[in-house]
């Protein structure tokens, strides 16, 4: 569908419609860190003003997903050191509390839950990993759902694609992603069985060796 269409639909301003289709394009690793945005090529594709694409890109660089750099133009943002511990400590907060303090799982949060390791795993098996590492966070997005709050939810969507935009530093997904499925599964698993403290156990262990990784990852980019 078009995106004027899908806006008029969705009782969203075009401009919010362009980067909300920007963002997914980062949530689904389509768009890595690095790429530029050319403003013509935004406009012919959306079939935008001009006017709309700088507003859609000035959204983005407010939630930290675009920066404009001096005679090049807006890029998709490259994170540093500190924005990665940054995203980590958000995650600890808000997914620690939905474990804690958010809803027993139950259907169709379950579902959606399950869909998402399901997804993950097909991926696995077709070495997909760009596509694997955007199932995992779908599934930590459905953790954050528990808390049961839209605003909790929006957010978490940004915070999910500036974690993809880590992802795309990796040379070698496979080492990347591949050891992330197995907790990903023991995690639901917890949750499905309403064992909440030992749920959060294993989210802060994975929180912690998932940002371990994150910032070796950036330290071996900067320093190849």
């Amino acid at each position: 569908m078009h995106a004027v269409s899908i806006a008029k639909e969705n009782g969203l301003s075009l401009a919010d419609q362009v980067a909300h289709e920007l963002r997914e394009d980062i949530i689904n690793g389509r768009l890595l860190s690095g790429m530029p945005l050319v403003e013509t090529e935004l406009v012919r594709h959306y079939s935008a003003s001009r006017n709309t694409v700088r507003e859609a890109l000035h959204l983005l660089g407010r939630e930290g997903l675009t920066t404009y750099i001096r005679h090049k133009g807006v890029i998709v943002r490259r994170l540093t050191v500190d924005d990665v511990r940054d995203l980590f400590s958000v995650r600890r907060t808000l997914e620690s509390r939905a474990i804690l303090a958010g809803r027993p799982l139950a259907h169709p949060q379950a579902d959606h839950m399950a869909n998402a390791i399901d997804a993950a795993e097909l991926a696995c098996g077709r070495e997909d990993w760009r596509a694997f590492g955007t199932h995992s966070l779908r599934f930590h997005q459905q953790v954050v759902c528990l808390l049961g709050s839209p605003s909790f939810n929006e957010f978490f969507t940004n915070i999910v694609a500036q974690m993809r935009l880590v992802f795309s530093a990796a040379l070698d997904e496979a080492s990347f992603q591949a050891p992330w499925l197995a907790r990903d599964r023991h995690l639901y698993q917890l949750l499905l069985d309403d064992r909440r403290l030992e749920a959060n156990e294993a989210m802060d262990s994975y929180l912690n060796d998932s940002e371990h990784q994150a910032l070796t990852l950036l330290a071996s980019a900067a320093h190849p």
